[in-house]
């Protein structure tokens, strides 16, 4: 892609997803997402109903009656973008392609973090870190992550998710707010990992599919291709038998998906490459609330 169609490209999702999260998402951001913590503001005479554990000790000794703590929330926010560039992603046929939303998609977040104040950052993964970009501020570091979801090329086609939680798990010393958006085609088993990583920091899954996977279309004979692996196949499309088959599976794995984000108290939000992200986004803040 020419640098000029990049920059083109990033004005265009500039514009679309900063009016977005200006209209839209700042408020629900700022309350879905809460600080990393409560620090000390000050000290105030107890009053009745008040927890005795926040009593000031020293405080009380010095005035001879109780005084206790008062804290407020940190409301600054490391949140960093978790981006699946596996092949697996350059895929559509409607609308956009699942890279294309998720771009949409992570700039929008990462608008509505800068809006708060909030420290943004990215992983690129596949089968391996492809890049780690540290958290920072800025309009000028949102436009870097921007072109970089545009124009970056992976160096690998496969999916390891469990790698990747793995490394922000290793990475991000502070607790932070993860946003992992990815198709979740893997077939490695990373439920612990996602476990762990969501008890260090708060991970929230995007998950991101086209109508054409959950559904064959009956258009006949297909070449089907694995993005990730290259193997291909003739696929009729004609059968019923056939539809209904990859139908029940499709149920199956996205049953199997429920109960992992689940059982690992993530947060999640299937959306169609076809679908209004935007709504999907704000039910998904107001699940938090």
């Amino acid at each position: 892609m020419e640098t000029s169609e990049i920059l083109q490209r990033v004005r265009r999702i500039e514009i679309k997803t900063r009016g977005l999260s200006n209209n839209i998402f700042a408020g629900e951001y700022h309350s879905a997402f809460k600080g990393r913590g409560m620090s000390f503001a000050e000290v105030r005479e107890y009053q009745f109903g008040d927890d005795i554990r926040d009593i000031d000790w020293n405080v009380t000794a010095r005035f001879d009656k109780p005084f206790v703590k008062v804290f407020e929330e940190e409301r600054e926010l490391t949140v960093m973008l978790m981006v699946d560039v596996s092949s697996s992603l350059v895929f559509g046929t409607k609308n956009m392609m699942k890279k294309d939303m998720a771009t949409e998609i992570a700039a929008t977040i990462a608008f509505s973090a800068i809006q708060n104040n909030d420290k943004i950052g990215v992983i690129f993964f596949s089968d391996k870190i492809e890049k780690f970009i540290p958290p920072k501020k800025g309009r000028k570091h949102i436009l870097y992550i921007i072109r970089e979801l545009i124009s970056f090329e992976p160096e690998s086609n496969k999916t390891d998710l469990k790698l990747a939680l793995e490394y922000l798990s290793n990475v991000m010393k502070r607790k932070c707010t993860a946003f992992l958006l990815s198709d979740f085609i893997d077939s490695n088993d990373y439920s612990q990992v996602l476990t762990i990583a969501n008890r260090k920091h708060d991970v929230v899954a995007i998950q991101l599919y086209d109508q054409r996977i959950a559904e064959l279309p009956d258009v006949g004979l297909i070449k089907v291709r694995d993005a990730e692996t290259g193997y291909e196949q003739y696929v009729d499309t004609s059968s019923k038998k056939v539809r209904d088959a990859h139908r029940q599976w499709w149920i199956r794995n996205q049953r199997k998906l429920a109960e992992t984000f689940t059982k690992s108290n993530v947060d999640s939000v299937s959306i169609r490459t076809d679908g209004d992200y935007v709504k999907a986004l704000m039910n998904l803040f107001a699940k938090r609330n």
